[in-house]
């Protein structure tokens, strides 16, 4: 394909119907290095009848289970032949570290690899007994029918790859819409796909805005699911907008996600830099551009403030710059307009009376950090309380937030004071304390004296406000399927109901 033909519609890349293009800029410099097509509701239309011709007189849906975990494990070997490439990509893309950019690869190739295991070791449906050797009965799965996949800028490879690898085990059709603002990998992925021998018109891929592009997929009547991660304003307008056709819709919205500390984790040397380190990993990792990021820091007051110390101490010392430089641990954020919400935040909350122990402003500018990108120090908050709105709402920058507790209830209620339910953790030496808070938190992933992992076998997504739904593991390959109870009579006979 060319620099702007990254629409992808029934197996022919082209450019947008309204020539419209977009420059992609990296983000540690400000500065353009690849050009997409920007497309308009009427790509977007053009490639839901594609992947609706697809499903509806395509071979795909009906293509054996074996044909397709095949094709899925064709896909994670080109994955892993490009690693290098793609990881570059990334991290030039989204301005996360090489590195990153390689372990995404990675997790996606395993992505891939899981569902095709999966679904190749299913049997044939769930027999049901009827009561009666005269009655056969089962229950099955098929596909959905035609996707509509729209992605986040965080992590475009590996959030792309949670929705396609499920939706094509499944055996659905779909046309993704990854964010206009890191779209390349995924870009990379459609070529792929072809590549590996997927049929025409099953993936489809169209660059452009989510007021445009997004929203007629989210709402086109010949979509049977919307599959959305993104932000809880965006997911709100998708659900509303799917709701017309009662289109199934699975929503992953972010979180506040609290990472819980009690003193006696920390009562040995050991215990306590485990804990300060993962607490750092936690909440900066990839700037804190993570829907899953520890931001709320919640602390037993006994060992706050040597905690706090220390987290601070450390949380200067990060080394930020370009991804692709040796030596740098942590990128620039996205944007401008990313890091103009991430200072604003830091501003309402020193307003509001929190203490800033590290950072707080634009790092100066030097050799792998160029002055034109989009750069913002690793900043802690002491004393911060949950009326302020950088402990209520997902800043989504790297800002952590540090709030105290005393007893375990009180740790418990701080910890699920939240609209959000995506994950959380906590750090304890006692084994039965940390079954105690793991089964109360409200949070669908509860990690204990850990912070982050995630296995493709287990399901992810949250309570509350974090969404609908569950992406990854055997739920993650339900949401791309419809259920059928087959109910046959081996002997039928009149019922006599009726006397006439």
């Amino acid at each position: 394909m060319s620099e702007n033909q990254s629409i992808f519609v029934d197996g022919e890349w082209r450019s947008a119907a309204s020539g419209a293009t977009r420059e992609i800029l990296d983000p540690a410099d400000a500065q353009p290095f690849a050009l997409i097509a920007e497309g308009g509701t009427q790509d977007a239309d053009a490639a839901v009848a594609a992947a609706r011709r697809a499903f509806d007189e395509g071979t795909w849906p009906a293509t054996s289970v074996a044909e397709r975990a095949a094709l899925l494990r064709r896909v994670a070997d080109l994955l892993v032949r490009d690693r290098e490439k793609i990881g570059l990509l990334e991290s030039r893309d989204a301005g996360k570290t090489v590195e990153e950019g390689r372990v995404d690869v990675d997790c996606v190739a395993d992505a891939f690899r899981y569902f095709a295991d999966l679904v190749v070791g299913e049997g044939g449906g769930r027999v049901v007994d009827a009561g009666s050797d005269e009655i056969h009965s089962v229950v099955v799965h098929e596909p959905v029918g035609v996707c509509s996949l729209i992605t986040p800028w965080n992590y475009p490879l590996l959030q792309a790859s949670w929705k396609v690898a499920p939706a094509l085990a499944a055996g659905n059709t779909f046309v993704i819409k990854p964010s206009e603002i890191t779209p390349l990998t995924t870009v990379v992925l459609i070529e792929l796909l072809a590549e590996a021998g997927l049929p025409a018109g099953v993936a489809n891929i169209v660059t452009g805005p989510g007021h445009t592009v997004g929203a007629r997929l989210a709402e086109h009547p010949d979509v049977d699911l919307v599959s959305f991660t993104g932000g809880l304003i965006s997911g709100t307008k998708v659900a509303q907008a799917a709701a017309a056709d009662v289109k199934k819709i699975a929503l992953e919205l972010g979180g506040k996600n609290p990472n819980v500390v009690f003193a006696d984790s920390c009562e040995t040397e050991e215990g306590f830099d485990t804990a300060v380190d993962q607490a750092l990993n936690a909440a900066f990792i990839h700037s804190g551009q993570v829907c899953s990021a520890g931001a709320r820091l919640i602390v037993e007051e006994s060992v706050r403030e040597r905690f706090v110390a220390e987290l601070a101490r450390r949380a200067e010392r990060i080394r930020l710059g370009r991804g692709t430089e040796d030596g740098v641990e942590c990128g620039p954020l996205v944007s401008a307009q990313q890091r103009d919400k991430t200072e604003s935040y830091v501003a309402s909350a020193l307003a509001e009376g929190a203490v800033l122990r590290s950072g707080g402003k634009r790092p100066e500018p030097s050799e792998v950090r160029p002055a034109d990108g989009y750069f913002y120090e690793p900043t802690v908050l002491d004393q911060c309380h949950r009326e302020m709105r950088v402990v209520r709402e997902e800043v989504f920058g790297p800002v952590l937030t540090v709030e105290t507790f005393r007893t375990e209830d009180e740790a418990v209620a701080l910890a699920n004071d939240t609209e959000y339910g995506l994950a959380g953790a906590v750090w304890t030496a006692d084994a039965g304390r940390a079954r105690r808070v793991a089964g109360r938190l409200r949070h669908g992933t509860v990690w204990i004296n850990d912070f982050h992992p995630y296995l493709p076998q287990a399901e992810w997504g949250g309570f509350g406000k974090s969404g609908i739904g569950r992406e990854l593991g055997p739920a993650g390959l339900a949401e791309y399927r419809e259920t059928k109870h087959v109910y046959q009579n081996l002997a039928p006979k009149p019922v006599r109901w009726f006397a006439g």
